[in-house]
């Protein structure tokens, strides 16, 4: 089920790369599109974009995906157009997915938010908390391509942030995974367990991959999540959340892992194989903790005098959009006893040649800072 990085590459959408990930750019790549798949607008934003529906293949088996529900979460939208190219390959692997799937993306539901690069919509409503009473144009546009399309599998698709680590490792959370639940009990149905089952496929592809960097994300229960509200009809549906790989804050690499997840929950699902995965397993995938911060300062005394011996600066880095690219604006989140957290960078002041680094480091003024 994995594909080569080789081939990966050769598949690789070049056209969209970073963080910032707009309907301009999308709009090109499924123009090219409209002349092998059925390419459409469902429906328009608060302020009027389009948001796009593909659909792909003709079989029984029908899969439906969304992607920047969150408009700042672009990671999974940079996968699914490598895994349009895919799907538009000559592969006897494509092949297959398309002759016995029918599958539906929305590449960008949150059109208005990735332009601002805000979670939320241009009405500040968060989509992902608006499944039930679907106050806002793009839930409604959801919803009914949902109800009409009656599918068998959702794939809801969103990024993570950077502090999560999986269990109580130092490795980062770099791709996670949720069963959400479809009551306050967090009970099994035929639905989730099918999920959990997806989900302990793609985790075993991804394992031979980067190992130890799967969690398993939060599953409190809230009807209001869309992911919840699915499960809720007896859809199974899945929770995709693209993290932070070292040294990858533009999530390229992170794109090729969520894709690989997806050709194999694809595969999965078209070979008939969801029932060679148990279900116990998705519970030994560790659930995420919340233990990096993006800079981690050890024994920082020795640079700013107002903290206490052994003390450590936490910094995370600020997403801002500037000039239609993102900036990494770092900010001191904690001072004190760190010994519990990791960091994606890490430098001991005690060290010279860690101390030295960090002064040519461009936050280091913010260091010698007074912290209250």
């Amino acid at each position: 089920m994995e594909l080569v990085h080789s081939k990966y590459l050769a598949i690789k959408e070049e056209s969209i790369k970073g963080r910032y990930v707009v309907n301009e750019q999308l709009l090109p790549f499924l123009e090219k599109k409209k002349q092998i798949f059925v390419v459409e607008t469902a429906g328009k934003s608060v302020q009027g974009r389009p948001i796009k529906l593909i659909t792909l293949g003709t079989g029984a088996l029908k899969i439906l995906m969304w992607s920047q529900m969150h408009g700042n979460e672009s990671t999974t939208t940079k996968s699914v157009l490598d895994l349009i190219n895919f799907l538009d390959s000559s592969s006897d692997q494509a092949k297959q997915i398309l002759t016995n799937c029918t599958i539906k993306i929305i590449p960008m539901l949150n059109p208005d938010g990735a332009a601002a690069y805000t979670r939320v919509n241009a009405n500040e409503i968060d989509l992902n908390r608006d499944a039930q009473e679907r106050t806002q144009p793009e839930s409604v546009v959801l919803r009914d391509i949902f109800d009409e399309f009656s599918p068998d599998y959702c794939f809801n698709l969103h990024d993570q942030r950077t502090i999560f680590n999986v269990g109580a490792t130092a490795q980062p959370a770099t791709v996670s995974f949720l069963a959400p639940a479809f009551n306050e009990e967090r009970n099994l149905s035929k639905s989730r367990v099918e999920s959990m089952q997806l989900i302990v496929a793609m985790n075993s592809t991804l394992q031979n991959i980067i190992a130890g960097r799967v969690g398993r994300y939060d599953d409190a229960f809230n009807a209001n999540c869309v992911g919840d509200a699915f499960q809720m009809l007896e859809v199974p549906t899945i929770l995709f959340e693209a993290g932070h790989s070292p040294k990858d804050y533009e999530r390229e690499q992170t794109r090729h892992y969520i894709f690989q997840a997806l050709l194999t929950g694809l595969t999965t699902i078209v070979e008939g194989k969801i029932g060679l995965y148990p279900e116990e397993r998705y519970f030994e995938i560790p659930e995420n903790g919340k233990s990096f911060y993006d800079v981690l300062i050890r024994n920082a005394n020795i640079l700013n005098e107002t903290l206490e011996k052994g003390d450590a600066i936490g910094m995370l880095y600020k997403e801002v959009l500037t000039r239609n690219e993102i900036d990494f604006k770092v900010t001191v989140e904690k001072t004190g006893n760190l010994d519990q957290y990791f960091g994606h960078a890490s430098f001991d002041c005690s060290v010279a040649a860690d101390l030295e680094k960090l002064r040519q480091q461009p936050f280091y003024n913010l260091l010698t800072d007074n912290f209250e």
